[in-house]
């Protein structure tokens, strides 16, 4: 562990430094991750590159942050001034309320109505990946295309839908600008 830490350690510190663009918050987003990295210790025999496994937990602990932030920051801008509640009941649980998932069905109506306006390989490729889980291979065999066409027709499909998403005033918030 102490190799892996010696090793890895600027490496996880400075993108903890680009995700969050903020020394402390950088800080504390480093001990989350390698308090991860602790936890699953034991799985470390089995992974074959460690710098995208660090990498891929960094890049999720960072996103559970920010969503925590986000919902946490909903609940609690919209509280009226003199509220005489204890902060506690401002935070909001874990499980979605009703206007969430109302929100979520009516978000995923209007991707899948996108999605049926992409070119038909770009909609079948997206289909077989996001919604059917195939592996690129599988696709590949699927669609009876290379590996190589596969990869390039879902990141073309996926910008394409995501150009689509933002020209539409409607689904334009809902959008990751990365």
């Amino acid at each position: 562990m102490e190799s892996l830490y010696a090793e890895y350690n600027r490496y996880i510190y400075h993108l903890c430094l680009k995700l969050t663009r903020n020394k402390a918050e950088a800080e504390d987003l480093m001990q989350e991750v390698w308090l991860k990295v602790v936890r699953y210790e034991s799985s470390i025999q089995e992974v074959d590159h460690l710098k995208a496994w660090l990498t891929t937990i960094c890049m999720n602990t960072f996103r559970d942050r920010y969503r925590k932030n986000v919902r946490r920051s909903k609940h609690v801008a919209y509280q009226p001034e003199g509220l005489d509640v204890s902060l506690l009941d401002l935070i909001p649980s874990d499980e979605a309320g009703v206007s969430e998932i109302l929100e979520q069905q009516d978000v995923s109506v209007m991707i899948r109505h996108k999605i049926s306006e992409l070119d038909s390989i770009y909609r079948t490729t997206i289909l077989y990946f996001y919604v059917h889980q195939l592996s690129l291979i599988e696709i590949a065999e699927a669609m009876k295309v290379s590996i190589g066409t596969v990869k390039s027709r879902l990141f073309r499909g996926k910008q394409r839908l995501k150009d689509m998403l933002l020209e539409d005033a409607r689904t334009r918030e809902y959008v990751q600008i990365a």
